[in-house]
């Protein structure tokens, strides 16, 4: 860091700080701290006063008080007799579960559509132009509202599974799409399990180390190593043999009907279904945009060029194309995560208890502790949306365009 100290015989006085071009900039933004503290020193003051005259004070005992309510999706144990406090994790919990999985599929179905768009066939390119205007146009909260009515009218009620004349029927006998929720297998770990999970995530960290052996390959020697089908085998393989290896340890829990509903298995509400879905075709219209004016900001003459030395279109758009898109994509798309994790907190619209519906919601009504409860909330949004941004500045630096 380089010193702004004054050349030497030069004698320093107040006056420099205005009219010296070299202290003004630092003088302004000391001036202007100094406001915002003494402003946010104010203001919390003036909150304090305003408590004590009305005989309140900010406490978060209440978190250790039982809750008094009950959770129908979550993740973890719970019960009314839980504290606010846990009923608080369980509503961060289901607001982390619906952001990641939001963001996954968005990403998917946003990255399919923009290239999409770009499609030489006439048909499929207005279609995704159809799909784009629709989504974007239209507030999320229509669509959640929209989905979870169609789920709820559409799909078949667990009823009508039973019998021999049954008028649905579970897919492959292992997955149940009703208009209650969505029922799938669920594993059951037993004794020897463990070893065929780390070696599942050694896997993972196999092909991420292959495939950055490989583009290490292609960039100083120039040999174009394959790509996909070595991470299959590496997803698969390892972790099949060890699976034999040890016993067959991880067997499958499936749905059956008991009753009037289904049991066992992994039971998803169709209120996390709906928001789920609704978050990821929303937010994928907006990245569709992101990833096609990535691709067309890419000139024309990179495509033309690769043409020329023979490589096919999926080749050009992996290796060319795709590269120099993404410092163009990456900066907007963090915005999307950004936004699809705030718009989570449109849960409550179709009874999905996130942190929003939990904390803010009837632990608030519940309590009277508003402030203290919307401090929390806010730290929380706060806390998330700087993580999302530090994991996506990462990644941003990683794939950017380096000179040599």
């Amino acid at each position: 860091m380089t010193s702004i100290s004054p050349p030497r015989g030069e004698s320093f006085t107040l006056s420099k700080l205005i009219n010296d071009t070299r202290y003004r900039s630092y003088t302004f933004q000391f001036i202007a701290l100094v406001l915002l503290i003494a402003l946010f020193a104010y203001l919390g003051s003036n909150l304090a006063q305003n408590l004590r005259d009305a005989g309140l004070n900010i406490s978060y005992g209440f978190l250790s008080e039982p809750a008094g309510y009950d959770i129908n999706q979550r993740l973890i144990e719970y019960d009314s007799q839980s504290t606010h406090l846990r009923a608080s994790i369980v509503g961060v919990l289901n607001t982390l579960l619906v952001a990641f999985l939001g963001c996954i599929l968005a990403t998917i179905i946003g990255v399919v559509v923009g290239v999409l768009r770009l499609s030489q066939n006439w048909l499929i390119r207005k279609l995704m132009s159809v799909y784009v205007e629709i989504f974007r146009n239209v507030p999320v909260l229509i669509w959640i509202l929209i989905i979870m009515a169609v789920f709820t009218a559409v799909l078949p009620q667990p009823r009508d599974f039973r019998g021999d004349d049954a008028e649905a029927s579970m897919l492959w006998d292992a997955f149940a799409f009703t208009g209650r929720g969505f029922y799938f297998p669920k594993p059951v770990f037993e004794t020897g399990s463990t070893i065929v999970v780390l070696t599942f995530l050694a896997s993972i960290i196999g092909i991420f180390v292959y495939r950055s052996y490989a583009r290490k390959q292609l960039f100083q020697k120039g040999r174009l190593l394959p790509v996909f089908w070595p991470s299959v085998g590496l997803f698969f393989v390892p972790a099949v043999l060890m699976f034999f290896i040890a016993g067959r340890p991880i067997s499958m829990e499936y749905p059956s009907l008991q009753g009037f509903n289904f049991q066992g298995g992994i039971y998803a509400r169709n209120s996390f279904i709906s928001l789920w879905f609704a978050l990821s075709i929303y937010t994928a219209a907006f990245i569709a945009e992101n990833v096609r004016a990535g691709i067309l900001a890419v000139s024309k003459g990179q495509t033309e060029a690769a043409a020329s030395l023979g490589l096919r279109p999926n080749r050009i758009m992996n290796l060319v194309i795709l590269p120099q898109a993404l410092r163009i994509i990456i900066p907007p798309l963090i915005s999307q995560y950004l936004n699809l994790t705030k718009n989570s907190s449109l849960a409550i619209a179709v009874g999905y208890m996130d942190i929003t519906g939990t904390l803010g919601g009837i632990t608030l009504n519940q309590t009277g502790r508003a402030i203290e409860t919307v401090l929390l909330l806010m730290l929380f949004y706060l806390a998330i949306s700087l993580a999302i941004s530090a994991v996506m500045n990462l990644y941003n630096n990683a794939v950017k365009l380096k000179e040599r």
